[in-house]
């Protein structure tokens, strides 16, 4: 099927929609990526896309699985999102990682692609994640010399102060919500520059809640989120190790 704009959608949990609920699409998920392609298409209708991005995946593994069929659509817009899995290992190299980012990136201008990048989100509100905002810095200030040098455009979540509010997370408190998602995709269409329809998430109004109830929910959410996340990192396991890629092909939003 040829499409004039073909748009491909490249990444870990964050790109393929992780924390956003659809048990009726592939993966059970939808995502930011989703919906801005559903909102391209909606706009000028000669669209196809493509979400290769899986969970779990680590910076050389999307470039191995997911460069090469990437280029191979043609496409006009790629966004890309890649590295931060690899900031929560115990150990990383971060300026050998952004050597072969770099690589890529060039590729990917080189094709006649837009580029859209991102950088890594400011977890200074979580009590886990919070440590990382060192590693997290470097890696976006290496980010945005590879954003600068190739000319591609940057996504800068570090500066989204919104997602300060626990209510664009989902209950992992590691991937977004739906909101968070819709909010996303708000930000990457004002990256490109074109203007948005997409409604305002809608927040969930916040509860008032005793210091009981939300060590309750300390403790749910590290027996339910945490225990498992810590079990597969000492496995070398990935909660994407079984999974294929969303939408593989070329489709319409």
């Amino acid at each position: 099927m040829d499409f004039s704009n073909r748009y491909v959608a490249l990444g870990d949990s964050f790109t393929e929609g992780v924390g956003d609920h659809a048990p009726e699409l592939p993966n059970g998920v939808r995502g930011w990526a989703d919906r801005l392609a559903a909102h391209l298409a909606s706009q000028d209708g000669d669209w196809g896309y493509a979400n290769l991005a899986i969970r779990g995946r680590k910076m050389a593994q999307i470039l191995d699985e997911q460069l090469e069929p990437a280029l191979a659509m043609q496409p006009t817009l790629v966004t890309i999102y890649s590295g931060v899995n690899d900031l929560m290992r115990p150990a990383v190299d971060i300026d050998a990682l952004l050597v072969s980012y770099d690589e890529a990136i060039g590729r990917l201008v080189g094709s006649g692609a837009q580029v859209l990048m991102f950088t890594g989100f400011d977890a200074k509100v979580s009590k886990i994640f919070a440590r990382l905002r060192g590693r997290t810095a470097i890696y976006n200030e290496l980010v945005r010399e590879i954003s600068d040098k190739h000319g591609t455009g940057l996504v800068d979540f570090w500066r989204f102060r919104e997602f300060d509010d626990w209510r664009m997370w989902a209950e992992d408190r590691i991937h977004m919500s739906a909101p968070g998602h819709q909010r996303m995709a708000q930000r990457v269409l004002d990256a490109l520059g074109r203007p948005s329809s997409l409604p305002e998430p809608e927040l969930p109004d916040l509860e008032a809640k005793s210091v009981a109830e939300r060590l309750r929910e300390q403790a749910e959410w590290t027996r339910d989120h945490v225990g498992p996340w810590i079990g597969r990192r000492v496995r070398g396991a990935s909660s994407g190790d079984d999974l294929a890629p969303r939408w593989p092909q070329l489709r319409r939003p």
